[in-house]
């Protein structure tokens, strides 16, 4: 049985695809690469090409892996090649929005838990997140930081570090995320309770992000992160 959400002291949280709405800023950066070509982009393709070409170790640290990534997949889409139109999307991501809910839960559950971002993306990145989420986090760990990413447990150890010097243990997280294969699946096997946000709710597949090699059940499973929050305050 889960631990009551109210034991948790902090909550650790994936934040592109789990906050930040990854697969809908994807799917729209590269729609308005076709539209000036005059292409039309089918977004649950432009996902599972992205998804297959993300799967290479050395695709680059996100998101300057657009500029490798794009190359590998504009063809099959019918898109223009050339380095500008990766350049293109990583400008994008500056732009890419929070999901509807993300920054109203984040700050009512920042009233309640120390809230620790744990991202793949790149520091500056990260930065221009946190500020369309309304900076609720406490701390912050980015690829820059770790120098590894998510699944790799030194990732999730250099977090543990950091809450035991504040005198807690990773007993006091709440590991939220939506990606199965890059928290949900590693956080269980580390020993943490987990939260899985499931955003493709009442779609198929995984999208963007890479399929697990088995399912892991989390502790907690929500659609939304406003479910978490409710759920938090109840």
């Amino acid at each position: 049985m889960a631990k009551d959400l109210q034991s948790f002291r902090y909550m650790t949280f994936d934040v592109v695809g789990t906050l930040i709405d990854f697969e809908g800023g994807l799917v729209t950066s590269l729609q308005k690469i076709g539209a000036k070509a005059g292409v039309e982009v089918d977004g649950e393709q432009a996902l599972a090409l992205y998804r297959k070409a993300r799967t290479d170790k050395d695709a680059g640290l996100f998101p300057d892996d657009f500029l490798r990534v794009y190359q590998i997949i504009a063809p099959t889409l019918g898109l223009p090649t050339g380095r500008e139109h990766g350049l293109a999307i990583r400008e994008d991501v500056k732009t890419w929005s929070a999901f509807p809910d993300s920054a109203e839960a984040m700050a009512r559950l920042a009233k309640r838990y120390r809230l620790i971002a744990m991202t793949n993306a790149q520091r500056w990145a990260f930065e221009g997140f946190s500020r369309t989420l309304g900076e609720p986090f406490y701390a912050s760990f980015t690829t820059d930081d770790t120098g590894t990413e998510k699944p790799d447990p030194v990732f999730f150890q250099k977090v543990f570090a950091f809450v035991e010097s504040e005198g807690h243990s990773k007993d006091d997280i709440l590991h939220v995320a939506q990606s199965q294969y890059h928290d949900i699946g590693v956080s269980r096997q580390l020993g943490m309770t987990n939260c899985w946000i499931e955003r493709r709710h009442g779609r198929e597949g995984y999208g963007g992000s890479i399929e697990p090699s088995a399912f892991t059940q989390p502790d907690y499973h929500f659609t939304t992160l406003a479910a978490l929050a409710d759920a938090a305050e109840a």
